[in-house]
Formats: structure tokens, sequence, C-alpha cells
């Protein structure tokens, strides 16, 4: 599938890490998303039920975000993955990617970031 719908750099504050003081403190993580799906009957028809929706999208991501605590970063994206395929049945793969510009690290880097790309299975 070559359509895309991409959403970048989604912020959200929140408590993921495996120290405690991100625990605590919580931080900024950017998530964004690479939706892949058949564009074309939204396309043809200026329908919007025909595509996925962006701002359902965005809530997934900020409510799988914020309401949960996960140690890893890898742990976030694959649920932030797998809850986009479960709620949009329109999307035939997504690629999450999470990053994390605090990464509490004794070296001097802009941040980290992990991506993972799921596809529907069936």
């Amino acid at each position: 599938m070559t359509d895309r719908i991409l959403l970048s750099r989604i912020a959200v504050f929140a408590h993921h890490g495996v120290f405690p003081e991100e625990s605590k403190l919580g931080q900024r993580f950017y998530i964004s998303l690479d939706c892949r799906l058949d564009l074309r009957p939204a396309g043809e028809s200026d329908d919007w039920s025909k595509t996925a929706s962006y701002d359902k999208l965005a809530e997934i991501v900020v409510k799988v975000a914020t309401s949960e605590r996960f140690k890893l970063i890898e742990a976030l994206a694959e649920k932030i993955a797998a809850e986009i395929l479960a709620k949009s049945p329109l999307i035939e793969m997504v690629t999450v990617r999470v990053e994390k510009p605090a990464a509490p690290i004794p070296t001097l880097l802009d941040g980290v970031t992990v991506e993972v790309e799921r596809r529907r299975h069936g």
C-alpha cells in the first residue's frame, strides 16, 4: 500500500521510563504515525467516512501514552500500534515512532527514538 496518512510529532507529557525519577517527574515524548491504507475511495468521493480520522488517531496516541505507564518506549509504541489497528479497520499497516528527547543517559544526544511497524493479520 502506497497511500499514507502521517501524523507528525504528537507531543505528550507522560511518566514512562525505567528509573524512579522518570515515574515521579515525567517528561515530554513525541509520537508520530505513518498509517498505510487505500485513500482512493476517500479521494474520489470526498467522503470523510472512507478514510481514517486524523483526530481519532491522535486521540488514541494521547490516551495510550497518558493513561498507562510503560518502562520501555518500545512497549508504548507496541501498544499504540495495536490500538490503531484494532480501532481503525481501514488501516492495513502502521509505523509508530516514539521519541524520548530527555532520555536519562550520560551521553550528549538529541534523544532516543524507537520505531515499530505492524501489519493487520488476515
